[in-house]
């Protein structure tokens, strides 16, 4: 690594580190129970407008029940619409690019990603896309499926922090508040940063210029920067152009892509800190953001690690791989130079540690130890810090399973911040673990049998192959994104297969995850005692850590070591 690069580590670090307490400060005041919230004067009479037209009671709450009803019923209103926009592009307006109207299987398969915040992409979105379904489908979804998973991130933190309480808040101010007072300022201001650093904001299509060398070239068009800005921010990751954030229309230099870690990451980090000040104990949420930047720092080292030493097959050919004046060094394939193998590296686990599925460089192409890196990290579930919502639910999930199992060490019935957890709790943790393994695990495991997923999706045979498989179905059912490439995923079978998974992915966490809120949140807190196992220690974070692991390598490890291990392992 370079001066340079150590140098945009430490800005990242020292960035996001001073944004936790003030952003995180201010979410728990969007969303805490004592009243006003900072802004109240800008942003109350625009939620009363939206509570009158829609017809909601902001004082009337709701049991968990009624709040996942709420959010299907949300999220089945915007898929069906956003299917129709896709299915009905070409005779709707703003469609300069005359792109044509999308398949069944790829409009349901897209209209299901950008709903549950996947925003898998199985098709070139410049001429795939319309302007007006960019904005008006597939930027609309990325501001209300992020403020979907900040709404159930809430729900559960207020069932953890109520006592006797039938309600866990409503879906609806929820819904609007994540919307009104963090998406959109907050999306408003990035999307300035990129303007300013010159990512396209227009309404054109294909541009024809004559380059210095006498050819010509063709250069889209489109309202990128205001879609980059969400599609980072709310953790989505599906980008305006097939390239995604390696597109230099996207992200232009490395200031913009260190901007874009930094802004994929922050909420989800900031969350932790939202969190202690919502349960009133701030080292519970230092505990989660302990473990959280432990194992993103790890997944972050180890690929960067693997990256930075180059390719070993490039180096039997003699090739070059080193640091110098005029290159980067490292393994420099599917990398953008303008960005290096070690940000890259950084950019693939921050992308995948928050459900954001963008990328700034293919994944595919990264040796085989360092491809399973990212991998890896989605199989933790997405935790460190995961996205907007979705990543702390898991993590205190986690931490669920952590003090139940404290308990039985120490036998006595496990607490955590005061509740006991008993057998309901632990049935629902234990469906919250097992759903997005079996989704993955059973989805890869029928696609690599399937005779038309092996004659038409699967370039690269053997070990890499089935690699490429286990990402695909590793990204959807974490609802991340991202691709390892090399592989065809836009066909009837993998648009069809791929969207169930990332519908059980998103829904079947969900309505645990409420369905955990709406049981704490009826239990009295009881006083600690000298069994009490203390949960905001490092101790604590300790285990809360080795859950993770176990948890995930318990489950994954023997797939791993059929992909990226073997695969290492013939490369020596």
């Amino acid at each position: 690594m370079q001066a340079s690069d150590w140098l945009q580590l430490a800005v990242l670090v020292v960035a996001i580190g001073i944004s936790i307490p003030v952003l995180g400060g201010y979410m728990a005041k969007v969303y805490g129970d004592d009243g006003g919230a900072p802004g109240d004067r800008v942003f109350l009479p625009v939620e009363r407008f939206v509570y009158r037209l829609f017809r909601v009671d902001p004082d009337q709450e709701q049991r968990w029940t009624g709040y996942a009803f709420a959010v299907i019923a949300f999220s089945v209103v915007g898929v069906l619409m956003l299917y129709a926009i896709q299915r009905l592009q070409t005779v709707l307006p703003l469609n300069p690019t005359h792109a044509p109207r999308m398949g069944e299987a790829l409009s349901f398969n897209t209209a299901v990603s950008f709903l549950t915040n996947t925003n898998w992409q199985s098709y070139s979105p410049e001429s795939t896309v319309s302007h007006l379904t960019q904005m008006i489908g597939l930027t609309v979804q990325n501001f209300v499926s992020p403020a979907v998973g900040l709404a159930v991130m809430v729900a559960l933190i207020r069932g953890l922090a109520r006592r006797r309480s039938e309600t866990v808040g409503n879906f609806w101010v929820d819904l609007t508040r994540s919307i009104t007072r963090i998406l959109l300022p907050l999306a408003f201001l990035a999307a300035l940063v990129y303007l300013a650093a010159g990512t396209v904001q227009n309404l054109h299509g294909f541009d024809v210029i004559r380059t210095l060398e006498g050819r010509t070239q063709v250069i889209p068009g489109g309202p990128t920067a205001g879609q980059e800005a969400i599609k980072i921010l709310g953790t989505n990751g599906g980008g305006f152009w097939n390239a995604n954030s390696a597109h230099p229309l996207t992200s232009a230099n490395g200031f913009t892509n260190l901007f874009t870690i930094y802004l994929l990451s922050v909420i989800g980090f900031s969350l932790t800190y939202t969190y202690g000040k919502m349960v009133g104990d701030k080292k519970q949420g230092y505990v989660l953001l302990g473990v959280m930047v432990t194992i993103w720092a790890i997944v972050a080292a180890v690929g960067l690690g693997f990256e930075t030493n180059g390719n070993p097959k490039l180096h039997a050919l003699g090739v070059d791989q080193s640091v110098t004046s005029s290159q980067s060094g490292g393994n420099q394939e599917g990398k953008e130079v303008r960005f290096g193998a070690p940000m890259s590296s950084v950019f693939a686990a921050a992308t995948t540690g928050t459900s954001t599925g963008a990328v700034d460089s293919m994944h595919d192409s990264f040796t085989p130890l360092g491809g399973m890196m990212p991998l890896v990290h989605m199989e933790f579930g997405e935790v460190s810090p995961g996205g907007l919502g979705v990543g702390i639910n898991g993590m205190l999930v986690l931490a669920l399973l952590a003090v139940f199992i404290a308990g039985l060490m120490v036998g006595r019935t496990p607490e955590y911040l005061g509740k006991k957890i008993q057998a309901r709790e632990v049935k629902l943790v234990v469906i919250y673990t097992l759903v997005m393994p079996a989704a993955v695990l059973v989805g890869a495991g029928i696609a690599i049998v399937t005779p038309t997923v092996l004659g038409t999706s699967i370039w690269n045979p053997g070990p890499h192959g089935f690699t490429e498989v286990l990402y695909a179905f590793t990204s959807a059912a974490n609802n991340n994104g991202s691709a390892f490439a090399g592989i065809t995923a836009n066909t009837q079978w993998m648009n069809t297969a791929l969207g169930l998974a990332m519908l059980v992915g998103r829904f079947f966490l969900i309505i645990p995850t409420l369905a955990i809120a709406g049981s704490l949140a009826r239990k009295d807190k009881v006083p600690a005692s000298t069994g009490t196992f203390p949960t905001n220690t490092p101790l604590f974070a300790a285990l809360l850590f080795g859950v993770v692991l176990i948890v995930a390598g318990l489950t994954f490890f023997p797939s791993l070591a059929l992909g990226p291990i073997v695969e290492q392992l013939g490369t020596k």
